[in-house]
């Protein structure tokens, strides 16, 4: 392995290459990377860190974003089939019919939907901030949120709007159940249970904390709690682990992961490197027209 690694970082020197990649991909992947974030987190570095060639370890829509916010650098994707199950249960023809439909309403994309899906919204979200930018809409007005149901659902917990969701959602965050919190909570006694918002509402309930993974590394860097359970994918136990060797961390499940973050491999970042191959191409139009949501996500304060 370590061959490959060394390789990998010499074609990095050579090529000026940044790595950014999300805290859900393997742990060795997450190493290689000179920045790993969460999805709002990496969006911000893509727009700042003006690297003319970009590996993004995660998943397409990821990928994509980072080409709309820096749409002069070649941005590679090392395992192109590598998608996002939600993502993909919002089509662009079908929320463009669904404006038609709602006219008058606000259209809040997660960020976890493709490029095309963005050229039809208002503004974006990540779970980072979905509660900020739900809470920007003027009372009064309608808001569609989407794809993702459990995320929508846990906003309106907090932000009351008028809300439609969209019949959507991560299928790996929705097969959490209350059972399995209160069964961790059990079998680890005083340790959180910090839980995605992409979990059901009423299984974010059961947890203690409510959290982006970003978020997640904030709130054990401040609670006195020598443990945790992490109720999202597994990747981000690498990551809690290195930074917080003090103390311990415990996945919810086994059942808690994303196959298609755990296909960016070692191999595939060296061959997408040695032969920039699976550029991430957009048109101009697409990128203009998806980058003003992302950007009002950004700018909203």
């Amino acid at each position: 392995m370590q061959k490959l690694i060394d390789e990998i970082n010499q074609l990095k020197k050579s090529s000026g290459a940044l790595i950014l990649a999300h805290n859900y991909v393997s742990a060795e992947i997450q190493d290689i990377a000179d920045f790993t974030g969460d999805s709002l987190e990496l969006a911000l570095k893509a727009r700042d860190c003006k690297a003319s060639l970009m590996v993004f370890c995660g998943v397409s829509f990821m990928a994509e974003t980072a080409k709309v916010l820096s749409p002069d650098s070649t941005v590679l994707l090392p395992v192109p089939d590598a998608g996002c199950l939600m993502a993909d249960m919002a089509e662009a023809e079908d929320v463009a019919k669904m404006r038609e439909e709602n006219p008058e309403a606000v259209f809040i994309a997660y960020v976890n939907t493709t490029a095309a899906t963005k050229t039809c919204v208002d503004i974006c979200c990540t779970s980072a901030n979905a509660d900020r930018i739900a809470a920007s809409v003027p009372e009064g007005k309608k808001i569609v949120f989407l794809p993702d149901r459990n995320l929508g659902r846990n906003v309106a917990d907090k932000v009351a709007r008028d809300y439609t969701f969209w019949n959507g959602c991560c299928p790996i965050h929705d097969r959490i159940t209350c059972d399995m919190i209160l069964d961790a909570k059990k079998r680890y006694p005083g340790c959180p249970v910090i839980i995605h918002p992409e979990c059901r509402p009423e299984v974010v309930a059961c947890a203690d904390y409510a959290a982006s993974t970003g978020k997640m590394l904030s709130i054990v860097r401040e609670d006195d709690s020598k443990g945790f359970v992490i109720a999202t994918e597994e990747g981000i136990l690498h990551r809690l682990k290195k930074e917080f060797p003090e103390k311990e961390f415990y996945a919810l499940s086994p059942c808690v992961i994303c196959d298609d973050m755990k296909k960016i491999t070692l191999e595939s970042v060296r061959d997408a490197l040695k032969l920039r191959q699976y550029e991430v191409k957009l048109d101009a139009e697409t990128i203009e027209k998806a980058r003003k949501p992302i950007e009002r996500m950004l700018n909203t304060k």
